[in-house]
């Protein structure tokens, strides 16, 4: 038996041995794992958030190639929602500022026409004609007409 015991031995200690490779090595590879995930994940970020920043430079010089002016700043977006409310509060949809002033900006396009043609236009962009027929005349669309002028693209 005596010469089986190194035989046994030996055995054992490979078997300790492999256990060893196996699990100490685990920690280091998970490690491993996280830096290579985190390191792509990271990439990515920058990647989109390169995207994003072409995206918007492109977005204004799209815009300044169609003829609308630059997005407005908050104040100014403020200004000309409260001029709308006071034309008439019913003008713009509830909830849907962004729509009022999305309709604004692209007014702002069609300076070309003359007032008359402009007014009547203004009202049927902010969907005035369909939706307050009482209202749809040329006072109003002249007063909204104005608003966007004063306050999202002066300069027309």
């Amino acid at each position: 038996m005596k010469a089986d015991e190194p035989n046994a031995r030996a055995e054992r200690n490979r078997q300790i041995n492999k256990k060893i490779l196996t699990f100490g090595c685990l920690p280091i590879t998970i490690i491993l794992a996280l830096v290579i995930i985190a390191a792509a994940v990271g990439s990515n970020s920058t990647e989109d958030d390169a995207k994003n920043q072409k995206v918007t430079v492109d977005d204004d010089k799209a815009r300044e190639a169609a003829g609308l002016p630059p997005e407005p700043d908050a104040a100014t977006r403020r200004a000309f929602l409260d001029a709308l409310n006071a034309i008439d509060p019913r003008i713009i949809k509830p909830g849907k500022e962004d729509q009022a002033v999305s309709r604004g900006l692209n007014q702002c396009s069609s300076s070309s026409q003359d007032r008359e043609q402009l007014v009547q236009q203004t009202l049927e962009r902010f969907t005035v004609t369909t939706r307050l027929p009482e209202i749809a005349t040329p006072e109003t669309g002249g007063k909204i007409l104005d608003a966007v002028h004063k306050h999202l693209c002066p300069a027309v």
